[in-house]
């Protein structure tokens, strides 16, 4: 098959960001009521879960120092869930993974796996809790609020989520999850709120990113103020997200997908498809056929969410590591994201076997969209068809004019000519000598 050509699209979006990240932080503690909290030199847990938010090396660092001037002693607690395999020691490789050590956070880090029982929820299961940090003298919930992966509420993916299911361990992140949906829907409030009444917390700052995927926004939330101020927080996040600007595609090709740039591998919103058994996909976009075609090196193979691909590649398959992904999937009662879609040996097999099915009696005719992940999205590849969609939406400019698409003499997509800019490209750079 001769593959269609290519153009570059610049896709725009609104981009607060905070220009001084550690000094946002520092204020944010400052200016809280932490200092009243707990008692004169108590140990003070932080937690730090396995998400790549963007600067948590530098979030983190800032925070143990503001809480170290309050005259407190902080330590980092891993928390996480069952990430990193439900194991202390593949949490504390993950938290090393997002640079964050207890040399460059300047303090101890627990990942421990061991948790207290503090009661139990609406359905009779036990409440687990982090053991460091439910024996410390105060807890600062330090997480992104954003979107969840899985569905839409009042609370979704925040500073509560951090203190039901990552502060939980793996214990406790498969009981809320145990219901699937709609127990996730109903448990993480009563959970969360059962907690903020029952454990140290002291403060939550929380997190808000832009569509770049930098800080836009450091928000210090007092711990009776969560349940009523992380709503209004979360539709904040929901307006800054990025996404795709069309509402039908007949093939999308993802260049990665990985835990650094989705919980879930590739992000439902973006990519339309939610796998989630019973519950219905986003209303947009509709993806007919939809590849993956790696998984990035910092998910050191786990690649849960290859379920939502149609096709992906040999070498993908070859590069996962199943024990992460049924952790994941077992923990979260979401099968469908860890089920393996048919391989083909090569990126152009791939694309082409895309083309060939996406219901489109000519090739030339796909509607079909190339991208380096599900969150960076500010450049995309397009084909002809979509051309009048570009020139007609707000935000979308041309950058190049149509081109071949550029595989190697094996078939290989250059995804780092596509998207010199991307996470990836970045990777391959560090590499080469200067």
């Amino acid at each position: 098959m001769n593959l269609p050509p290519i153009a570059r699209v610049r896709q725009s979006f609104d981009q607060p960001e905070e220009a001084d990240v550690a000094g946002a932080v520092a204020r944010a503690v400052a200016t809280s009521r932490l200092a009243s909290r707990a008692p004169a030199r108590g140990r003070i847990a932080i937690t730090v879960g396995s998400r790549g938010i963007a600067d948590i090396p530098t979030i983190a660092r800032a925070t143990v120092d503001a809480v170290r001037d309050l005259g407190f002693s902080p330590f980092v607690v891993a928390a996480m869930g069952s990430h990193g395999g439900g194991a202390a020691d593949g949490q504390r490789a993950l938290l090393a993974e997002l640079g964050v050590t207890e040399r460059t956070v300047g303090c101890p880090i627990r990942c421990e796996m061991d948790t207290v029982v503090l009661g139990t929820d609406a359905f009779g299961q036990p409440i687990h809790f982090d053991r460091n940090a439910h024996e410390a003298d105060g807890i600062v919930l330090l997480n992104r609020v954003k979107p969840h992966t899985s569905f839409r509420g009042r609370y979704e993916s925040g500073l509560l989520k951090m203190l039901a299911i990552g502060l939980g361990k793996r214990q406790g992140a498969a009981q809320v999850h145990k219901l699937g949906l709609p127990g996730l829907k109903r448990m993480l409030p009563e959970v969360g709120a059962f907690l903020l009444q029952r454990t140290p917390v002291a403060l939550g700052i929380a997190i808000l990113e832009n569509a770049s995927d930098r800080v836009s926004k450091i928000v210090a939330v007092e711990p009776e103020e969560i349940l009523d101020v992380e709503p209004g927080l979360l539709e904040e996040a929901r307006a800054l997200m990025p996404g795709l600007p069309f509402d039908q595609i007949d093939v999308l090709i993802v260049g990665e997908l990985g835990k650094n740039y989705s919980g879930t591998g590739m992000d439902p919103a973006v990519i339309g498809r939610l796998k989630v058994e019973t519950a219905a996909d986003h209303p947009r976009p509709v993806v007919t056929r939809l590849a993956v075609l790696d998984v990035s090196e910092e998910s050191r193979g786990n690649a849960l969410g290859i379920g939502f691909a149609d096709l992906t590649t040999e070498r993908l398959v070859r590069g996962v590591d199943p024990t992460p992904v049924r952790v994941n999937c077992f923990t979260s009662n979401f099968l469908a994201r860890g089920r393996v879609p048919m391989a083909l040996s090569t990126d152009r097999d791939v694309l082409t076997a895309c083309l060939e099915t996406c219901w489109r009696l000519d090739p030339a005719e796909a509607r079909m969209a190339i991208i380096p992940n599900t969150l960076e999205l500010t450049s995309l590849w397009v084909t002809r068809p979509l051309a009048a969609e570009v020139e007609r939406l707000p935000g979308l400019t041309f950058e190049t004019d149509f081109q071949p698409i550029p595989l190697d003499s094996a078939g290989t997509l250059d995804q780092e000519r596509l998207f010199p800019g991307s996470l990836r490209a970045r990777r391959r750079d560090r590499r080469i000598p200067s």
